[in-house]
């Protein structure tokens, strides 16, 4: 009957050290097999015939780089809006400031900076997987071996000194180091540190993507918020005119000159003015905290000087090339790291196929009585030894790993592509549209213009009974309306203008 308690970590247990007859030297070094030439002619021919064994070809796509001279109906530029920072890029002190608030506290941000740092531990733990593994270890145990059996009837005859029994239980105490070494001989983990590298690049140009986005949307945010502003300054003084308009209404009805219908016409359109008061704060209220989440606070009002809105001008736009979104954009840049680390893990992939090399070792002092432990070199043990294997039969694991990694890589050549084409239609679409939204913007301006005077014009013919009410209703609706759609045509440029630096890769430089 077996009895065997053991405490500890220990390389060798104290049933080994019996067997061996209380050796205490152990040694596996080369020269054994030096020893055994069958035995080396065997490895060498069984690691040839892996290294010519059949690895699988696959099909591979090549990304297409290539990108138009000019952007679409846009001559070649060799500035390019990207390169301004931020600071520069928007003037309005306010806006600034609520940026740099959200750079520091916004949660998205602080989240994506994490994954750098999970991505910067890969790349850690890849680097010491192609480095030697060293362990430093001990233990403790007791072993008893049944007495009626061939190796406890030996045992129970031996004597370690003279007319003395060997001690039952057998103390076992043991302390010592380990080494274990993987040669890197097809350079597979260096290839999985490089693929590491290669996503932790990738992180950090998603870091930056984040930024430019977020710039982007609170600076969206923020000029929507001025533009609320100044549609209920519109809706105020709108209620001012209608309220002076019914006043007058209502002093002709007492001389007869108008029915009871004009009032009442007029006094709903001053109360549906006077709701669109309210809509308009809800949005105000709902922007500004946008804008708080944006920047990582809670509900505060948000500064800003909506008077300067409508003096908002949009300076030219310098495009760049088309060439230089694949320096500029971060989410390209993204891109082409994913490529290239996918293109890493199919050469990690391919190395399984082919034959591993390990080299392990191991120091220390082992013996059933501590007094005894560091006498050297009764107690010292020492061992060497290398390892080959490959794969021979049934790898259709590694078959199945190297198909799935060749299919990534097709995959991150095709997002890659798409990137690169997105970024495009983008720029071409934010040009175009700052473009036609200031052409846009000059006939709304004249159209405001021409309603604002027709509203004084109906007012005169009104009172001298040359105009009826209606006409007078459907003119100061009209005003109301243009001058709503021309503080919306302005935020649309302002969001264009945005919207073009952000397509162009600018905010995070």
């Amino acid at each position: 009957m077996n009895k065997n308690h053991t405490v500890g970590n220990s390389g060798t247990g104290p049933g080994d050290i019996r067997r061996n007859k209380q050796k205490t030297v152990s040694k596996q070094v080369s020269a054994h097999f030096r020893a055994h030439p069958v035995i080396r002619t065997a490895l060498i021919g069984f690691a040839l015939a892996t290294l010519h064994s059949c690895v699988p070809t696959l099909e591979t796509v090549q990304e297409d780089t290539t990108v138009p001279v000019a952007y679409a109906q846009q001559r070649a530029d060799t500035l390019n809006a990207a390169k301004i920072r931020w600071k520069d890029y928007f003037s309005d002190p306010y806006l600034d400031s609520l940026i740099a608030t959200a750079l520091k506290n916004n949660q998205e941000l602080n989240i994506t900076l994490q994954e750098l740092e999970i991505a910067k531990s890969e790349v850690r733990a890849r680097k010491g997987e192609y480095l030697p593994f060293i362990g430093l270890g001990g233990g403790a145990g007791l072993d008893k071996k049944a007495r009626y059996t061939s190796l406890g009837a030996s045992e129970a005859t031996t004597d370690i000194k003279p007319g003395k029994e060997m001690p039952e239980p057998l103390p076992d105490y043991i302390i010592g180091a380990r080494a274990t070494w993987e040669l890197d001989i097809w350079n597979k983990l260096h290839n999985a540190k490089k693929a590491a590298v290669s996503r932790y690049l990738s992180s950090v140009e998603g870091k930056n993507f984040v930024v430019t986005n977020l710039i982007a949307e609170i600076a969206d945010s923020y000029y929507e918020l001025l533009a609320l502003d100044n549609q209920l300054e519109i809706v105020r003084q709108n209620i001012d005119i209608q309220t002076n308009a019914l006043r007058i209404v209502k002093l002709q009805k007492e001389a007869a000159r108008v029915t009871e219908l004009a009032v009442q016409k007029f006094e709903a359109e001053v109360l549906h003015t006077r709701s669109l008061e309210y809509d308009l704060r809800q949005k105000i209220t709902e922007t500004e905290n946008r804008i708080n989440f944006l920047a990582g606070r809670y509900p505060q009002p948000v500064k800003r000087n909506a008077e300067t809105f409508s003096r908002l001008d949009i300076d030219d736009i310098h495009s760049g090339l088309p060439a230089d979104l694949l320096e500029n954009r971060p989410d390209i840049r993204q891109a082409e790291l994913e490529l290239a680390a996918s293109r890493l893990d199919v050469k990690v992939a391919r190395a399984r196929f082919y034959p591993s090399l390990g080299i392990s070792a191991s120091i220390g002092y082992q013996a059933f009585n501590p007094k005894y432990l560091l006498r050297t070199p009764e107690s010292l043990l020492y061992s060497v030894a290398g390892d080959i294997t490959a794969p021979l039969i049934n790898r259709n694991e590694i078959k199945a790993t190297y198909y799935s990694a060749n299919a990534r890589q097709i995959q991150a050549v095709y997002n890659y592509e798409r990137t690169l084409l997105t970024a495009y239609i983008e720029v071409a679409n934010q040009l175009a549209k700052i473009d036609n939204i200031g052409r846009s913007y000059e006939l709304k301006s004249k159209e405001v213009e021409a309603l604002n005077k027709s509203i004084d014009i109906s007012n005169t013919l009104f009172k001298s009974a040359r105009a009826d009410y209606m006409e007078v209703l459907m003119t100061q609706r009209d005003a109301l309306e243009s001058r709503f759609e021309l503080v919306e045509t302005k935020m649309q440029q302002m969001s264009a203008m945005v919207d073009v630096y952000r397509a162009l890769g600018g905010g995070w430089q």
